[in-house]
């Protein structure tokens, strides 16, 4: 195979002159372009029937073919154009590079201070306006590109100032009575304390000298019976016991609601509850031990204790800190006769609704004399 011929350039090109040599040529090529994209613009002008002095058109077929061909060319001219545009970019960086500095010719003759000023010439007439070039179709539309991928979330913003609080509103209705829950199971026993250690014993007191032993008397004759004297009392003759199992809504008032014991009632004789089932008559004297249970469905902050002849005992209040559910505390005291017992429940802070649980022992009373 041949190896190509260059021809001999006269004169030689220089650096500075083969730059310019590219950027025209690419001026050039430009040029071509905008010849190609014109004859694109007629070719769809021609085939729609909008040329001047044409009549009818081509079918659609026709034009999705021709439209088809167009997008091809404007693909193919647009990668040219980026080709172009780097070629141009890469003539307008080349360095310019100085060539040596040649040597310095002799000096002119001085020429007259002020030389003839040469005639005006005559101002040449205005080129005729050239004809606009005819407007190119609008190209398709290309198809959409995907979604760009979400943004990171911008920082919160500054919390607001909080607002004035509104005016607060009428109070709800009370709602109904939930279900009674289920009783929960017995707690653990606790751990038995130590026992303490056993006090020193006590000394020996000195034996008593032994008296003389007197002479047997004579054995008397027996006695008649006496009459058999009335029984004594027997300190367990007097108990009771009653319980609620009915899951009564208690109304807990400030000053104390007794609570009512209807259910499960076990009382001799001597004690007698009144008609709301909430005060118990001990009618006997003596002292007892009184225990008393009581179970809400919720828990409350509450307490409970006795009242005994209108009087709150203190030994058997219980008033917690935090709500519970459950209380229970037995008590052992001196009575009089027809004294009276009341269990209650009394509201620790604000007044409030209490539950007592169904099916079990929502609360029980246990009184019993000891002696």
């Amino acid at each position: 195979m041949s190896q190509p011929n260059f021809p001999i350039i006269d004169p030689p090109l220089t650096r500075d002159g083969s730059v310019n040599e590219i950027i025209a040529s690419i001026a050039a090529e430009e040029l071509s372009l905008s010849h190609i994209l014109n004859a694109e613009g007629e070719k769809l002008q021609y085939v729609l029937g909008t040329l001047p002095g044409l009549s009818g058109g081509a079918d659609i077929e026709d034009v999705l073919d021709v439209n088809r061909s167009v997008q091809r060319t404007l693909d193919e001219i647009t990668q040219q154009q980026l080709l172009l545009g780097a070629k141009l970019s890469a003539a307008l960086d080349a360095p310019v590079f100085t060539g040596p500095t040649g040597a310095t010719g002799p000096t002119g003759p001085t020429g007259p201070a002020t030389g003839a000023a040469g005639p005006t010439g005559p101002t040449g007439s205005e080129g005729p306006a050239g004809a606009a070039g005819v407007t190119g179709l609008d190209g398709a539309a290309g198809p959409i590109g995907p979604t760009g991928a979400d943004g990171l979330p911008g920082a919160a913003g500054a919390t607001g100032a909080a607002g004035a609080a509104g005016a607060a509103g009428a109070a709800g209705p009370t709602g109904a009575a939930g279900v009674t829950g289920g009783t929960g199971p017995t707690g653990a026993t606790g751990v038995t304390g130590p026992t303490g250690p056993t006090g020193a014993t006590g000394p020996v007191g000195a034996a008593g000298s032994a008296g003389a032993i007197g002479p047997t008397g004579v054995t008397g004759p027996t006695g008649a019976t006496g009459p058999t004297g009335p029984n004594g009392p027997n300190p367990t003759a007097t108990a009771g016991f009653a319980a609620n199992t009915a899951g009564t809504s208690l109304s807990v008032a400030l000053g104390g609601t007794p609570i009512p014991l209807p259910s499960a009632q076990v009382f001799s004789a001597d004690i007698t509850p009144n008609a709301g089932n909430t005060v118990f008559t001990v009618a006997t004297a003596g002292r007892y031990r009184i225990s008393y249970h009581v179970n809400t469905t919720a828990a409350l902050l509450m307490g409970s204790r006795l009242v005994i002849n209108g009087v709150n005992n203190t030994a058997s209040t219980i008033a917690p800190v935090l709500s519970v559910s459950s209380y229970e505390n037995e008590i052992e005291i001196d009575l009089a006769a027809n004294s009276t017992i009341s269990l209650q429940l009394y509201p620790i802070l604000l007044a409030g609704i209490a539950v007592l649980i169904s099916g079990g022992a929502g609360a029980s009373l246990m009184i019993v004399r000891l002696s």
